[in-house]
């Protein structure tokens, strides 16, 4: 796999201020053989023009810098990525497999037609799931089972559990009740720039059919903005084995899992001879137990600190399960509450715990107790 590499950041164009104007300064007294004065008017007037001069200095340096990698955004990422023949993902919508079941066993197969709406018990309507395909019970039967995928590309329709989705929004006979069967997930935004930049990096492991691990790695991670960390081993010969991990560290369920098999099955990605199984990660529980202290002399800050500290525990419980394979680091977690404003912090969970590849952690109990005030 392509690997990243830091480099110092560049600038195409000089910005500072100060040296422009000095630069103007100078030529104008050497050409005309006449000292300026802090005061005079034409110091002023070329003054005024330094800070124009200034002003595209930085637009030539953003316009250069846009047509390397790192600095790429927006539009120009988009046709940064042709070149690699990779597109921005869409929004993807959150998928669920549904059940329905009949009343009484029928001596007659029950359709159920592709695009039937499933709602939301009290919603209002607005988000609701359509099922993918045509579904028949058949004679004798009671049940069936079929995927849906919600209405609403984006982030809305994840989180129903199983259950939740249960009003027929299209009346179909014989047919008693409808449920899902697996929580919602999958749903995502439009890809982010920084994710798009990463698949572009790695874009040219996906050239190769003789199926190395970034090629897998980049062809999972194109099924879905949703998927947001991916890991590719084998663990034998002619197997492979995928390991997904949703953004906001969900783990996936089995129609995300489906969706990623499906794009590996395509025969210009998957060489001939390799078993592809797609599976979820493992998840490890951690709980989070920390007392901290705030310094005497902040007393003024107490409240807005208690709230940023709040605020950092949760962006490390984030920042945990955003990898597979990141250990479980408690100096992680003290740091982010040291940086957000506590002079002492006293932690009694998490302990550091080493995760494999295949593994990602998962917060449990959270207890962030303020132990007062204390001195320096």
């Amino acid at each position: 796999m392509a690997q990243a590499v830091e480099l110092p950041d560049i600038q195409f164009a000089a910005e500072e201020a100060a040296e422009i104007q000095q630069n103007i300064i100078s030529v104008y007294e050497g050409l005309t053989g006449r000292t300026l004065q802090p005061a005079d008017p034409v110091r002023l007037f070329l003054s005024s023009l330094a800070a124009i001069i200034v002003q595209q200095r930085v637009l030539i340096n953003q316009t250069a810098k846009s047509n390397l990698l790192r600095y790429a955004s927006g539009i120009q990422l988009d046709h940064m990525g042709l070149f690699q023949g990779a597109e921005r993902l869409s929004a993807s919508a959150a998928i669920t497999t549904m059940q329905f079941t009949l009343s009484i066993p029928l001596s007659f197969p029950i359709a159920v037609p592709q695009g039937t709406r499933i709602g939301v018990q009290g919603g209002d309507g607005s988000i609701f799931f359509v099922t993918e395909e045509y579904l028949e019970i058949p004679a004798g039967g009671t049940a069936g089972a079929v995927s849906a995928v919600c209405s609403s590309p984006g982030t809305t329709g994840n989180g129903f559990l199983p259950g939740q989705l249960n009003v027929l929004m299209d009346q179909l006979p014989f047919i008693q009740s409808v449920a899902n069967l697996t929580a919602t997930t999958g749903g995502a935004e439009k890809e982010s720039d920084e994710a798009f930049r990463e698949r572009i990096r790695t874009a040219p492991d996906s050239y190769s059919t003789a199926g190395p691990q970034g090629a897998y790695e980049y062809w999972a991670k194109s099924t879905s903005a949703a998927i947001l960390d991916v890991h590719a081993f084998s663990p034998g010969n002619g197997k492979v084995t995928i390991v997904p991990l949703l953004a906001g560290g969900q783990i996936p369920g089995q129609n995300v899992l489906d969706a990623v098999a499906e794009t590996l099955e395509d025969r210009g990605i998957r060489p001939l001879t390799d078993q592809v199984t797609v599976t979820a990660p493992t998840s490890v529980p951690y709980n989070t137990n920390i007392t901290y202290y705030i310094s005497r002399s902040r007393v003024s800050e107490v409240p807005a600190i208690q709230a940023a500290v709040t605020s950092a525990v949760a962006a490390y419980q984030l920042w945990q399960k955003s990898k597979l394979g990141r250990d479980i680091n408690p100096s992680e977690l003290i740091a982010r509450v040291m940086t957000a404003g506590a002079l002492r912090v006293v932690n009694a969970a998490p302990v550091y715990t080493a995760l494999t590849a295949t593994q990602v952690a998962q917060e449990g109990m959270t207890t962030i107790n303020y132990g007062g005030l204390a001195d320096d």
